[in-house]
């Protein structure tokens, strides 16, 4: 038999917990026909996979490339760390349903969760779309380089009914209504499901709360239920926390979740992670998910690999020194260029006096100067006592001993090693929440598969390969459904991801302009991703996009 693409003597590792064996993989057109000893060599393409790993393609359920789609089809950083599936929309953020004349009030709900300013999401979004059947049509016309799904989005949807009363009013029957029918319209056009937040971090850029944090809970209810009317759809919730909420949070939200998800009958997913201030809440949160199961509803965690961090350069920001003009004067311009400024002393001296003087400093302690991506840090604070320099003088030093950014970062959740690997191998989570989209200048959690695969298997040898993998893969696939992706089988899409196991890992994260408008964001990359097949192409070789652009918009 000829074969459009053959993957020649490789280990595969086929997502579902299986031992690993090795195998050829025959794939025509989009599809896998063939895995076997030995498939010959006819085929337009061969890949040469000995000694490399052949795994389903990574598939990430919590990013927000809703926006980052119209003009990064291929979906970095995502595609450089193996993924060829992501679903977006999470948190209530989407760009459907929507007003055309309203459209500022949808970027208004994005701005501040994605980090990306009204401005330049104007820029690289055409709002060709009003109702959510619209925007999947629209998303299907795109050209892609991995596969897309989404959600429907609380935010969009409540602005669409209630327009500006979104930001204020408690929605009427009739609003209720609007809503209902436009989620019933976007999950039978083939959303993946409906989501929201509760979070209290989420906020608009006058620092209000996004609008559906506005919603009572009977609306949440009512939402929820025309999922479970369609049998149709995943709930995805961003949970609430300790900042004023909506007049009915006086029921315990764990309470009111279970309740949720045991009689709506529709799986319900949301992020869980370590946080100091909190101690022992993410215990509570998945004793909360076990007891939902056992109550026959469906809940599933999703959780991180890594430690979460908040990313800083002297190009992007610096917690409260950016508020000092000397420091934040140093912003627009590149690496050689500050170089050079800072050459004069006196300049120098002026950062640091000014930084010394202002009332307001960062946490000297939790801002860890990053010289390895998986190294230890060691904090400014403990460089600035065993160098006798003060706090300033270390940044400068650190932040100008290159010709390219030099980072420091600030952990914000998932601090403890011990907290992240119980979380990891909780029968109930899944390895997913690289946040892809959001936090662009911020957060760069796109390694969430490379860590897990360099750190928890290479060195620290806590899970198997075959376990790693099966739970970026099928575990994902299968909870979402997507059921054509996920595992290597017969039948089965042809996504796939080839490594080399001795060597795949994380880059050190990269300051790039290539936003609309040219803002800023953090790129990082990888090592050890040799190819990456979507659909039966290969898409990305060597950390390189090939050209091939053969996503697909994934229906739920």
């Amino acid at each position: 038999m000829s074969y459009d693409l053959l993957i020649k003597g490789g280990t595969v590792i086929d997502g579902t917990g299986m031992e690993r064996f090795s195998a050829d993989i025959g794939i025509v057109e989009d599809q896998i026909v063939a895995i076997d000893d030995n498939l010959g060599t006819r085929a337009k393409a061969v890949v040469d996979a000995t000694d490399l790993i052949v795994s389903p393609g990574f598939v990430d359920a919590h990013t927000h490339m809703d926006a980052q789609i119209f003009w990064d089809p291929i979906g970095t950083c995502s595609c450089e760390h193996g993924v060829t599936s992501v679903v977006m929309g999470n948190c209530g953020f989407t760009l459907a349903p929507v007003n055309v004349e309203d459209v500022g009030l949808v970027l208004e709900n994005l701005e501040e969760a994605e980090a990306i300013p009204a401005d330049v999401l104007a820029a690289g979004v055409e709002f060709r779309w009003k109702t959510f059947p619209e925007y999947i049509e629209t998303l299907e016309s795109l050209p892609k380089g991995i596969n897309y799904a989404g959600y429907v989005g609380h935010s969009a949807l409540r602005t669409y009914a209630m327009r500006e009363r979104a930001f204020t009013d408690v929605a009427t029957p009739d609003d209720l209504e609007v809503m209902a029918s436009a989620l019933k319209d976007g999950l039978n056009a083939g959303a993946i499901g409906f989501s929201t937040t509760r979070n209290p971090n989420h906020i608009r850029p006058n620092g209000e709360p996004v609008v559906s944090r506005l919603a009572n809970w009977s609306e949440v209810d009512v939402l929820v239920n025309v999922m479970a009317e369609l049998d149709k759809g995943i709930f995805q919730i961003s949970r609430e926390g300790k900042d004023p909420l909506p007049p009915d949070a006086s029921l315990d939200f764990n309470t009111r979740l279970t309740r949720l998800a045991v009689q709506s009958g529709r799986p319900v997913t949301l992020g869980i992670f370590s946080v100091v201030q909190e101690p022992g809440l993410w215990k509570t949160l998945l004793q909360m998910v076990e007891d939902t199961n056992a109550k026959g509803g469906k809940m599933i965690a999703q959780v991180h690999s890594n430690t979460m961090y908040e990313y800083h350069t002297l190009r992007t920001n610096l917690p409260y020194l950016d508020t000092l003009d000397p420091w934040h004067a140093l912003k627009s311009f590149s690496v050689p260029e500050q170089k050079r400024l800072l050459s004069d002393s006196a300049r120098r001296q002026e950062l640091i006096n000014s930084a010394e003087e202002s009332s307001a400093k960062p946490d000297y302690g939790s801002l860890m100067v990053v010289d390895a991506i998986q190294g230890n840090d060691k904090s400014v604070a403990q460089i600035s006592a065993e160098t006798a320099k003060s706090p300033a003088e270390v940044i400068l030093d650190h932040a100008l001993d290159s010709t390219t950014d030099k980072f420091f970062r600030t952990p914000f959740a998932n601090q403890h090693e011990s907290e992240i690997l119980a979380q990891i191998k909780h029968p109930n989570s899944v390895v997913t929440f690289s946040d892809s989209g959001a936090h662009v200048s911020e957060i760069a959690d796109f390694s969430l598969q490379t860590h897990l695969l360099s750190h928890w298997v290479r060195k620290r040898k806590a899970l198997t390969l075959e376990e790693a993998v099966r739970r970026i893969t099928s575990d994902i696939a299968n909870t979402w459904g997507i059921k054509d992706r996920g595992a290597l089988k017969i039948g089965k899409k042809a996504d796939l991801t080839i490594f080399d196991a001795d060597n795949v890992a994380p880059l050190m994260p990269e300051v790039a302009t290539d936003l609309p408008l040219n803002a800023k964001r953090l790129r990082q990359s990888a090592t050890g991703i040799v190819a990456t097949v979507v659909n039966g192409q290969i898409m990305m070789y060597h950390g390189e996009h090939t050209g091939a652009l053969p996503g697909v918009f994934l229906k739920g």
